[in-house]
């Protein structure tokens, strides 16, 4: 379930876009944000580069409708532009935090705009305000411009690099200079970053879905290690890295955090969700009248244990897609909200039947409960919940706001006490090796959430606001 409310537990990392050699980038920019705007609902920012080679930025808190209006977008001119959507994995929510991060850099301005988290984070910043670093910010991005502040380069590709080598972790990037902009992957590819033409320009986004909207062509993803120079004269790609082997893109991207109609690691969305339904079918399968989804991420894998299944798929629930900007916040008060709120049941549907209900995951339960307890009130003779991943059992480091392993259910009880938990009539989740089938290569996926195999060392004690707690806001002052 997409959820943009909160209730849930997972919310979306970031999303980036940026656009070269577009007129109006900005406009086109704000029309990429909006596509991307299911991965990051705090606050908003886009910061452009006009043909004189001056910056011009325009950021806030909210939605990108919310920061972004027809005045706005006129006062950031120019042909070049990077933008950004925001839900802190790393540092809380305030206007300093907001991206694209704009610094004086040896030579100019530039801008950047981050997708991901770094694991050494809080060593890094430790060593750099040791040595005379000051922070504007408690984001891990400004970490990579006091990097690069430090690099011997003076090209910011070469400084970029360098920087990169010393932080561990992931990050999918867009920087942006008074004549050309970056791209750039780390080397597990843990996020999703691809490359498409525009006119006489390009662009890079977070997902293809944000190509679409702006009417660009599809050409290819940015490759885990690679660092690609966008500018009038073209594109020009560097291997920064040697990619890791085996990869390790998230694997929640397919399950949840990308929209459907997004090509993202080289498959469709919808395909691997579709996969996904008919698998756990197979692995799965109820004595049942109808299928419902969770809307809206489980709509494709409801869809596809409904094909495998033979079992109808109706719209059991439908989803308030306008609920306000109180129930977007990432606090707890937002989380207890309840969930008819979003959520109204189709009685017609449901009355007397037995409900394959289908959700993508589970995180707390708190919402999965109380979806069982509403078809059941509004007349579901049996509910079978099926989850199309394994319990999720550890907290994510690389990028994803998750809850710490104490507030996760799949790590505190077994399939049959979450199913008494919901109050479910039966429960099955995909198997860990169900889910890698789905994939065209299974072991090109970090699946640590459900194994706890990450593949960087984390410290476990490392949190959103740890940053944060060693310099409360405020004691902050200057720039990089």
């Amino acid at each position: 379930m997409k959820e943009v409310s909160g209730l849930k537990g997972w919310h979306e990392e970031c999303g980036v876009f940026t656009a070269v050699g577009v007129p109006n980038a900005a406009e086109v920019t704000c029309l990429g944000l909006h596509a991307l705007q299911h991965r990051g609902q705090e606050s908003s920012g886009i910061v452009s580069s006009d043909e004189r080679g001056e910056f011009h930025t325009h950021k806030g808190i909210g939605l990108v409708s919310e920061v972004f209006d027809d005045h706005a977008i006129l006062e950031l001119p120019g042909s070049m532009a990077i933008g950004h959507n925001r839900y802190s994995t790393t540092g809380s929510l305030t206007r300093e935090n907001t991206q694209p991060l704009l610094v004086v850099y040896r030579g100019g301005s530039l801008a950047l705009a981050h997708n991901g988290n770094l694991v050494n984070a809080r060593e890094l910043r430790e060593g750099l305000e040791g040595s005379g670093s000051i922070f504007q910010t408690t984001l891990d991005t400004e970490i990579f411009l006091h990097l690069m502040a430090r690099s011997r380069h003076d090209d910011p590709a070469e400084a970029l690099i360098e920087a990169a080598r010393q932080v561990r972790g992931a990050y999918a990037m867009v920087l942006l200079t008074s004549d050309h902009a970056l791209a750039i992957r780390d080397p597990y590819g843990f996020r999703p970053l691809c490359l498409g033409r525009l006119g006489d320009g390009y662009v890079a986004a977070s997902e293809s879905c944000a190509l679409d909207l702006v009417a660009a062509e599809f050409l290819r993803d940015v490759e885990p290690g690679e660092l690609v120079r966008i500018d009038a004269h073209g594109l020009r790609s560097r291997r920064a890295f040697e990619a890791a082997r085996p990869l390790r893109q998230c694997v929640f991207e397919h399950i949840y955090f990308s929209r459907p109609d997004s090509r993202v690691f080289g498959a469709t969305v919808d395909r691997v969700r579709r996969a996904i339904g008919h698998r756990l079918a197979a692995e799965h399968p109820a004595e049942a009248d109808v299928v419902i989804a969770v809307p809206d991420s489980s709509n494709s894998i409801a869809l596809g244990y409904s094909e495998a299944s033979g079992i109808r798929f109706e719209l059991g629930l439908i989803r308030n897609h306008y609920v306000g900007r109180t129930f977007i916040q990432p606090q707890q008060r937002g989380r207890d909200s309840s969930v008819r709120v979003k959520f109204n049941p189709v009685r017609e549907i449901l009355a007397d039947r037995r409900v394959v209900l289908v959700d993508d995951s589970i995180v707390r339960g708190t919402t999965s409960r109380k979806l069982v307890r509403m078809l059941k009130r509004n007349g579901a003779r049996a509910v079978h919940f099926r989850i199309g991943s394994p319990p999720v059992r550890y907290p994510c480091f690389y990028g994803i706001d998750t809850p710490s392993r104490r507030e996760l259910i799949g790590a505190l009880k077994s399939p049959e006490e979450i199913r008494e938990y919901l109050g479910a009539d039966s429960i099955g989740y995909l198997s860990l090796a169900g889910l890698l089938a789905c994939e065209r290569d299974g072991t090109q996926f970090c699946h640590a959430c459900f194994s706890g195999e990450y593949p960087i060392p984390v410290d476990p004690g490392l949190g959103k606001l740890a940053i944060e707690q060693m310099h409360r806001p405020g004691d902050v002052v200057g720039a990089p």
